[in-house]
């Protein structure tokens, strides 16, 4: 690497931490990736991905020209607690700007909600470029969406505008979030649907390996089929309520972009007014790791 200044980037998520090292026009120049394992609470995925960044850049003879991080997390990230951050055990306690000050001493850092940063990568760099208004589709272990207006992300009154993953399902649903319950999430989710097909079919099995097995497998492809007719109704109505110019659709489920897109697109032309372009995101699994790079640059 030359000498110019680099912003650190740490994406936490539901199953790994990416890490990546980016220059000041927010190119990835070195990136590591590790399981979050997160059966095993919170602080050790904190510390292991701290001990990780700390040995990219020593690795990279680049710690003495970082210049900001950028910090990225499912949940609404505050000062002293995650808020709608359950899939990790202990996550909702955590003080994640004060660990991460504590490890990096005196460097500007900037934390935020990862399916909003990754929107903002994605209309900075990527998909939803020059689209007014925007909307980010993140399909992975959980379920969340992101709104932009004239290039400003929609936070809301509790920074919890586009948490789609609590969108009842029904008139039954009365509880919803007072209950514990995601319930859009908990059906079309990547942690949902593996565990609904890991009893179906008597095995382990991943949300993407559920995809791949429907083409072939009818049990899988009637429950892939029946989440994407969920998934499918509440975009279209999120579409109806925003009147998105496009939508980019990223996170891990988008590996199955050939089965997935189809199914929400023919929805969304159906059911829609106007319906928005849909596209898939340029950075597929780095979205929520530029977008920290994107909230680093920003601050």
């Amino acid at each position: 690497m030359t000498g110019e200044e680099l912003i650190l980037g740490i994406d936490f998520g539901g199953t790994k931490v990416a890490i990546g090292l980016a220059d000041r026009a927010g190119s990835l120049l070195v990136t590591r990736r590790l399981d979050t394992d997160a059966q095993a609470g919170a602080e050790q995925v904190v510390s292991r991905a701290l001990a990780a960044a700390r040995k990219l850049l020593a690795d990279e003879g680049a710690a003495d020209r970082l210049a900001a991080i950028g910090v990225v997390s499912p949940g609404i990230v505050l000062e002293d607690r995650i808020l709608l951050a359950p899939n990790v055990p202990g996550w909702e306690e955590l003080r994640l700007r004060e660990l991460v000050a504590a490890e990096f001493e005196g460097v500007p850092i900037e934390v935020g909600t990862d399916a909003k940063a990754a929107a903002l990568a994605e209309w900075r760099w990527g998909a939803l470029a020059d689209t007014d208004p925007a909307v980010f589709l993140s399909l992975g272990t959980g379920i969340a969406a992101a709104v932009l207006v004239g290039g400003r992300l929609l936070a809301g009154a509790n920074g919890a505008a586009g948490e789609i993953g609590y969108n009842l399902l029904s008139p039954q649903d009365t509880d919803g979030f007072a209950s514990g319950a995601a319930p859009l999430e908990e059906a079309v989710g990547g942690r949902g649907l593996g565990g609904r097909a890991s009893v179906l079919l008597g095995r382990p099995v991943t949300a993407g390996e559920l995809f791949g097995l429907a083409r072939e497998n009818a049990q899988a492809k009637e429950l892939v089929d029946a989440a994407l007719d969920e998934l499918s109704m509440h975009v279209a109505n999120l579409a109806i309520a925003l009147d998105p110019q496009r939508i980019a659709v990223g996170g891990g489920l988008v590996r199955s972009a050939d089965i997935l897109l189809p199914a929400l697109r023919e929805r969304l032309a159906r059911a829609v007014p106007f319906p928005p372009e849909l596209v898939s995101a340029k950075f597929d699994q780095d979205a929520s790791l530029l977008g920290a790079i994107a909230i680093a640059l920003d601050a």
